[in-house]
């Protein structure tokens, strides 16, 4: 017989045990979440004081009053008894920020890229897990080696052809190549393998269901949070491209918010801190917006996508 007494000292120490486990793991995860919002905040933070104090100070825990005076700055609507020193500062940024254009045409750019690249990739993924062809399993190698090639290997060839086809200053090049995502292809694929039955494919066949209307219908309901996982990512990626975006897009018109953030952050002369941390400030706001109301898509998808059936 075992004895009442050890036995309670090992419920109780392993109580002790699991006790102190979860002040470890809940103190690692609340330094984590300081290292992540912690430069964002200071960021909006120093997005409302002035140059001067930013100076004397770079680093503030307090919002200041200055907020609408860099806006100000940074738009070129200056009020009419506006500083001299204002006024020199605020010409250089002229034509340079223009916060309805660049955010309108981030969204057109993120909004299209994110549909295209999430649909195709999952009837794509769709395609490879359903069907038995016989290059099946070279397709899937060839798309995960496609994956393995940076985007700077391709890009002066890409913008060659761009020109041949004049498309230059035009949002086509930046929205039709998302119907190729070799990363999403990939999640897509090892979300399906581990949570898709195959069984419910074959049971709309034997009802009569065509094939697209299957995977519209039945397949695309049943992927929606490693689809709504993807779009995310697809959304940020593309708002955040100033690489690709910056070579295409010539036009003042056209520019998109990395690139009129990258104009602003290039002027070395008469630098104002504070116009300098609103610019980066307005051009993260929307993703992270979008990225805390969707979170929790996030940690679903991931859920599901490491559960076996």
């Amino acid at each position: 017989m075992s004895n009442p007494g050890q036995a309670g000292a090992n419920d109780s120490t392993y109580r002790r045990n699991a006790m102190i486990k979860s002040i470890l793991v809940t103190v690692v995860c609340v330094l984590l979440t300081l290292i992540c919002l912690v430069p964002i905040y200071i960021l909006i933070v120093n997005s409302t004081h002035t140059d001067t104090a930013l100076r004397e100070n770079p680093s503030r825990f307090f919002f200041g009053s200055a907020l609408g005076e860099n806006m100000n700055t940074l738009t070129n609507h200056l009020p009419a008894d506006a500083r001299k020193a204002l006024v020199r500062t605020a010409r250089q940024y002229a034509g340079t920020f223009n916060l309805g254009r660049g955010y309108l045409n981030s969204l057109i750019i993120a909004g299209c890229t994110t549909v295209l690249t999430v649909f195709f990739s999952a009837m794509t993924a769709y395609g490879i897990v359903v069907y038995d062809f016989k290059l099946k399993g070279a397709a899937y190698t060839f798309i995960i080696g496609v994956m393995m090639i940076p985007v700077q290997v391709s890009s002066a060839g890409f913008v060659r052809f761009m020109y041949s086809l004049h498309l230059i200053n035009n949002f086509i090049p930046l929205i039709v190549p998302a119907i190729a995502a070799p990363a999403v292809i990939f999640y897509m694929h090892s979300y399906m393998k581990s949570n898709f039955p195959l069984a419910i494919v074959e049971a709309a066949r034997i009802d009569g269901c065509g094939e697209f209307k299957t995977f519209m219908e039945i397949s695309i309901p049943m992927m929606k949070p490693a689809m709504a996982v993807q779009a995310i990512f697809a959304f940020v990626a593309n708002w955040n491209n100033y690489y690709t975006q910056n070579m295409i897009l010539k036009n003042d018109n056209m520019k998109t918010v990395p690139i009129m953030v990258s104009n602003v952050l290039a002027f070395d002369k008469n630098v104002d801190y504070g116009v300098n941390y609103l610019c980066i400030s307005l051009s993260i706001l929307p993703i992270v917006i979008v990225y805390f109301a969707l979170s929790k898509y996030i940690v679903g998808g991931v859920a599901l996508g490491g559960v076996k059936e």
